[in-house]
């Protein structure tokens, strides 16, 4: 339980921004979803609404609780979560060609990929800590990388390749602070990403030189959409009515919004629906349209005094369990701001990610709201109590 000494250490600025964040999520969906079900305009705010306030409840729950008896459970809580993914290819309900969630009741399901990103945090932060100083040959990269790959290669196959990403980004950030070497480890990520970009290359070429004609097509493990997706946002008006449809629209609701906005309600692309998935991975975009550039650059700015306090928490933190799990609930949100703003923008590409607090969703927010939980038990035990 909690007392005066460790009261003390709450982080009220934190607690603040993510009250307004709360607040500018309701805000906006009262717009971006009024027009989605015409016969009940604010069934989307009612259920944002419903899914904060149960998720505050979870945040106090695992703000009370130390979290260190979560590393105690590592291992269930990992064994759980692969239970929970598999769950979803044997029993999950499938929607838009995706098998991601798990029905409870006949207008009720999870997503387990959601919960997923905050339980390998929890996990592979003590899988991590039990090998401070020992990261740095190349084989030591081999056990955490097994590690995360599992759950991460569970999501793929939902498939789920925007949740896989941002395993990728909690596993990069988390094994940096766990002190792997950087030049190594660095190397190998750099060389990562121009295979990649290599693959992705021999992949889409249609005139390569003659003694590369053998890996012309190149096949990859993704779906030809997903493919597409990867490369759409280089020029989206090559597939106006399909692909880049989804990125046209977004760049030109946010660029209708010049520097002021259209005003709250006065959007066409939002309003209208012309703009997809306007409640959910294209919130900025509405955000952009009725509040303009003085808008964005708020929640923005928002957004980064967020990210820098759970960084001061992580920095803060009495001991290394602590100092990981902040750094990887640290990634996980930076990756999706980074990612949702970018795609939306234009200059990433599409893999609906959700903007963190802002984008409808329950699964999402009861997950964000378990990590804040984390990062506030975290903080207001970062004092080592000596009696």
């Amino acid at each position: 339980m909690l007392d005066k000494r460790t009261l003390r250490n709450i982080d009220f600025l934190l607690v603040f921004i993510i009250f307004l964040l709360l607040g500018a999520s309701l805000l906006i969906l009262s717009t971006a979803s009024i027009n989605v079900i015409k016969s009940e305009p604010y069934h989307y705010v009612i259920l944002q609404g419903v899914w904060i306030g149960s998720g505050l409840v979870l945040a106090l729950f695992m703000a009370i609780i130390d979290y260190q008896k979560w590393r105690r459970l590592s291992w269930w809580i990992y064994a759980f979560n692969l239970g929970l993914l598999l769950a979803v290819i044997l029993v999950g309900a499938e929607a838009k060609g995706a098998t991601r969630w798990i029905p409870i009741t006949s207008s009720f399901a999870i997503q387990p990929s959601e919960f997923a990103k905050v339980f390998i945090i929890i996990t592979f932060a003590d899988f991590l800590a039990r090998r401070e100083g020992k990261l740095n040959r190349f084989r030591d990269f081999i056990p955490p990388f097994l590690y995360v790959a599992v759950p991460m290669a569970l999501i793929f196959k939902q498939p789920d390749l925007g949740t896989s990403l941002v395993f990728a980004a909690i596993f990069i950030g988390m094994m940096f602070i766990a002190g792997a070497n950087p030049w190594k480890f660095g190397g190998l990520l750099l060389g990562g990403a121009l295979l990649l970009g290599i693959a992705l290359w021999l992949h889409f070429s249609t005139n390569l030189p003659g003694w590369l004609k053998f890996a012309q097509g190149l096949p990859l493990p993704l779906q030809d959409y997903q493919l597409k997706r990867l490369v759409i946002f280089m020029d989206p008006m090559s597939d106006t009515s399909g692909e880049g449809y989804h990125i046209i629209q977004s760049l030109w609701a946010i660029g209708s919004g010049g520097l002021w906005g259209k005003g709250y309600r006065s959007g066409t692309q939002g309003q209208l629906n012309f703009l997809p998935e306007h409640h959910t991975d294209f919130i900025f975009s509405v955000f952009g349209e009725e509040f303009g550039f003085i808008g964005t650059v708020t929640l923005l700015f928002l957004f980064c005094i967020f990210i820098l306090r759970v960084i001061s928490i992580a920095m803060k933190s009495r001991d290394l369990y602590g100092m990981l799990v902040a750094s990887g609930i640290a990634s996980m949100f930076t990756f999706h701001i980074l990612v949702n703003v970018g795609m939306t923008s234009g200059i990433m590409p599409v893999t609906g990610i959700p903007l963190p607090l802002i984008s409808y969703g329950g699964s999402t927010m009861w997950a964000n709201m378990i990590a804040l939980g984390l990062l506030l038990s975290i903080n207001i035990r970062r004092e080592r109590l000596m009696f």
